[in-house]
């Protein structure tokens, strides 16, 4: 086998952890860039799952440019109604016509693509109604001849899609743990179980500043739950408490929290929807505009601007690259000593095996008295062990088993 273009090198800057300052944002699943995400990614899956039953095989397709926008609504204490449906279209290419036992055939692409949106907004935002508050529509095409020759299931080893560029990092610092963990509480079964008035579309921007975090939390409140401004501002200081108390218990940092600083209720300012989202009124969405694929939005660090859902899990690098670079950097600091922080820097080139990168590079921040010989040969021996499974990562998107946006 060919030998792998894996680099290793140490950083002389300190650890994100260790800045004055450090930004991080999560925007939850009912965020309009999520549920566009979610929308792109839902296609591709289905694309997959109907090639594989029908064909035994994924055939050629990316759906990774989408597009959501925000309708009209009048919200209102006790009720409310949506005047003008969200509209979301997904588009992309994909195979549509595939020869079969002497015929060609063609592939439901707009059914799958539109029940799949359905279906996954559905699941997604308890109280839109798919019929009447949502319009859904896909624009997508048969895709280009060299695309789909480099996409030949034929080989072991799939060629790249595209020359493209994926990059994960590890461990988390406290700061995003924070906000990444406050957004999937308010967002939990339970927390909706016990406060139903707390909609899905939750945003959380994180302002670390040396010891003292402050966390600003927009959370879309569901009208038919709240009866009056009085009820509204309980559940708003009720969502305060627990994301104060759940901070208690997982960092040591001073955590100052506002939830929903927006509000004006001397002029009757509040964030109120009747679907759980700002999408049915006040806010749009882009594929590709949101989470990066490990759910955060970190402005101090390394990350690649690639949209992973909508893309093909077989051979688009765009994807594949930032999903393995995210499990070896994770693997890295979980097996070898002495790491305060890895980044992985992966770089394919379009019509090349996946497995055979441009570069596979490793970046990192060693304990003090640390070399950098102690640790390269192990972190080379899980990066080159990584791209080895690379076709692993395949089947674990299509079971939703990694995080994408």
């Amino acid at each position: 086998m060919q030998k792998r273009a894996i680099h290793v090198e140490k950083l002389t800057c300190g650890a994100v952890s260790d800045l004055e300052v450090e930004i991080v944002e999560r925007k939850g699943k009912g965020h309009p860039d999520s549920l566009i995400d979610g929308a792109s990614e839902a296609v591709s899956r289905a694309l997959c799952k109907y090639y594989l039953d029908e064909y035994g095989r994924i055939f050629h397709h990316n759906v990774d440019k989408g597009i959501l926008v925000g309708g009209r609504s009048n919200p209102r204490f006790g009720g409310g109604e949506v005047i003008e449906p969200i509209f979301v279209m997904v588009a992309g290419r994909a195979v549509s016509r595939i020869k079969k036992d002497g015929e060609v055939r063609d592939v439901p692409v707009g059914v799958l693509a539109t029940s799949s949106i359905n279906d996954f907004l559905k699941e997604t935002l308890r109280y839109l109604d798919i019929e009447e508050d949502v319009n859904v529509e896909y624009k997508i095409k048969q895709g280009s001849s060299d695309l789909m020759a480099i996409f030949d299931n034929s080989r072991n080893i799939p060629l790249g899609n595209d020359t493209s560029i994926g990059i994960g990092f590890a461990p988390l610092t406290a700061t995003e743990n924070l906000v990444l963990e406050t957004e999937q509480m308010l967002n939990s079964p339970s927390l909706k179980k016990e406060l139903p008035e707390v909609g899905e579309d939750i945003k959380v921007m994180g302002l670390k500043k040396n010891s003292t975090v402050n966390l600003t939390v927009a959370s879309a409140m569901i009208s038919r739950h709240i009866p009056d401004a009085s009820h509204y501002l309980s559940v708003v200081e009720e969502v305060k408490r627990k994301v104060e108390d759940q901070a208690s218990r997982i960092t040591d940092l001073d955590v100052n929290v506002q939830v929903n600083a927006g509000d004006n209720p001397a002029k009757d300012v509040f964030y109120l929807t009747v679907t759980g989202t700002s999408a049915e009124s006040g806010d749009d969405g882009n594929t590709g505009r949101g989470n990066r694929h490990n759910g955060l939005i970190t402005a101090m660090r390394q990350y690649s601007m690639e949209a992973c859902a909508g893309k093909n899990p077989v051979n688009h690098t765009g994807k594949l690259y930032n999903v393995l670079a995210q499990k070896a950097a994770d693997k890295i600091v979980g097996e070898v000593k002495n790491i305060k922080e890895v980044y992985v820097r992966m770089l394919s080139r379009i019509g090349s095996p996946i497995d055979q990168p441009q570069v596979c590079s490793s970046a990192v921040v060693l304990e003090e008295g640390v070399a950098l010989s102690d640790v390269e040969g192990d972190i080379t021996a899980i990066l080159d062990g990584e791209l080895d499974g690379i076709t692993s990562i395949t089947p674990l998107i299509l079971e939703g088993k990694v995080t994408l946006f």
